[in-house]
């Protein structure tokens, strides 16, 4: 019987992480995070927001925001719901834990192989990004996350710090494109 040993592999299809400094902007892939989506069922938003406050440790964000404790970080994708990150390493099972304590409330499901995500600080972020989707990126604080369209891909857009961090999430099916335009924009402002 042959041995197999499975690899994991990245969004772009790689073993190792890509990392790329152009200018002063630096676009990482972010591989370290779990991911899951969390829906309110029709008539427990009150039980909800108390058990969800209780396990994440923060009120879930409103519209166009992020927030986060220690252990998670949540951004709104949609009325009633919401994207809630932790770290691989502590939370693989991310969906299955939020389950645990909100599957009478909500409808959990993981995201985590659905999605990928680019890191990107530098002093020209803002110009960078503004180049590739409609949002006023001078203008998003600290927390905000929005949901927008780099190359024809629908992104979220989540502001880690103001002018100079941003963490872009894109379907993982669509990496290799939407990796191509940040850098391509990046080397445009170079």
């Amino acid at each position: 019987m042959a041995e197999y040993q499975l690899e994991p592999i990245n969004a772009l299809g790689l073993s190792e992480t890509v990392d790329a400094e152009i200018g002063l902007v630096r676009i990482v892939e972010n591989n370290a995070n779990s991911l899951a989506s969390i829906a309110i069922r029709l008539g427990n938003e009150k039980k909800f927001s108390s058990s969800a406050r209780k396990l994440l440790g923060f009120a879930l964000p409103g519209p166009g925001e992020s927030a986060s404790s220690k252990t998670y970080s949540a951004f709104w994708s949609a009325p009633n719901q919401w994207f809630v990150e932790a770290s691989e390493k502590s939370h693989a099972d991310i969906a299955h834990i939020l389950k645990e304590e909100l599957a009478e409330m909500a409808s959990v499901t993981e995201q985590t192989g659905g999605w990928c995500r680019f890191d990107i600080e530098g002093k020209t972020v803002t110009s960078m990004l503004e180049r590739l989707c409609m949002l006023d990126m001078a203008g998003m604080k600290a927390g905000a996350a929005n949901r927008s369209v780099i190359e024809h891909i629908g992104v979220f857009l989540l502001c880690r710090r103001e002018h100079e961090a941003i963490s872009v999430y894109g379907p993982r099916s669509m990496a290799d494109s939407l990796h191509h335009a940040l850098i391509a924009a990046a080397k445009s402002i170079a």
